[in-house]
């Protein structure tokens, strides 16, 4: 059993403002981009795995966690420049991306427009493909993610919520809800793994299976006994399948 190292802060300057980072662990990057409502808090239970082997980068986009003080109103394409920015300012030249939800697509979004930036993809659950438009339909799909929740998830989700707000909820649910990925899905080359809790409602399996075939070089796995965070609710076969991805199983 190797022995729990505690993550290092760092503390940079960001355009006009100074904000913190972690990181755990040594060679090569990857970088973890955390969904809507979410922080670095929701990785607590993946970051020691994967920095087994890897340098592993944990930040909050702006208007959450520790970031929850950024004044501009929240858009998801300002929140992909700020990420763009944040690796230029720390040296980050190329890295693997693991991104949830709204993070996954703001991963696809830096992947399809700056490929060179991009090793391999990560998707969990991405926010993308979806029917539904009105910020109302979401919310029998809602309370069926909260019951699934695991009891110490539920108390970090009302924790970051809380340090959000409900308008940058809001501007966030929107912003997302007007996303068309189509185009920046046709035009990911990387390997990229999609993993997907079989008991998602919020995004449901049946979007990775789309998504699955668009994507030429991707492998998707669906998680028993998992919903939208299964990252956190199965993190011993995420870590493995992440882990094992990265050492170059084949995504296709």
């Amino acid at each position: 059993m190797y022995q729990m190292r505690r993550p290092a802060i760092h503390n940079v300057q960001v355009g006009n403002q100074r904000i913190s980072y972690q990181t755990l662990g040594d060679g090569d990057p990857v970088i973890l981009v955390h969904g809507l409502s979410g922080s670095l808090l929701w990785w607590s239970r993946n970051i020691q795995d994967l920095a087994q082997d890897h340098r592993v980068y944990l930040v909050d986009l702006p208007g959450f966690g520790s970031m929850r003080r950024v004044s501009t109103r929240f858009t998801i394409m300002k929140a992909a420049q700020w990420l763009l920015a944040w690796m230029e300012t720390v040296n980050i030249q190329k890295a693997d991306f693991i991104g949830h939800s709204m993070g996954g697509y703001i991963c696809i979004w830096i992947a399809a427009h700056h490929p060179a930036l991009v090793s391999r993809l990560v998707l969990v659950s991405p926010a993308v493909l979806s029917e539904i438009r009105k910020i109302w339909g979401y919310a029998i799909p809602l309370l069926s993610t909260i019951a699934y929740l695991q009891r110490d998830f539920f108390f970090i989700l009302i924790y970051d919520a809380l340090r959000a707000g409900p308008l940058t909820l809001l501007q966030a649910t929107y912003d997302l809800l007007s996303v068309d990925a189509q185009e920046e899905i046709a035009r990911i080359s990387v390997p990229t793994l999609l993993i997907w809790g079989e008991n998602d409602t919020l995004v449901p399996p049946s979007i990775g299976h789309t998504l699955h075939t668009k994507l030429a070089s991707s492998r998707l796995v669906i998680l028993h006994n998992a919903s939208h965070i299964s990252m956190y609710d199965q993190p011993a076969q995420f870590n493995a399948l992440v882990k094992a991805f990265f050492n170059g199983e084949g995504a296709g």
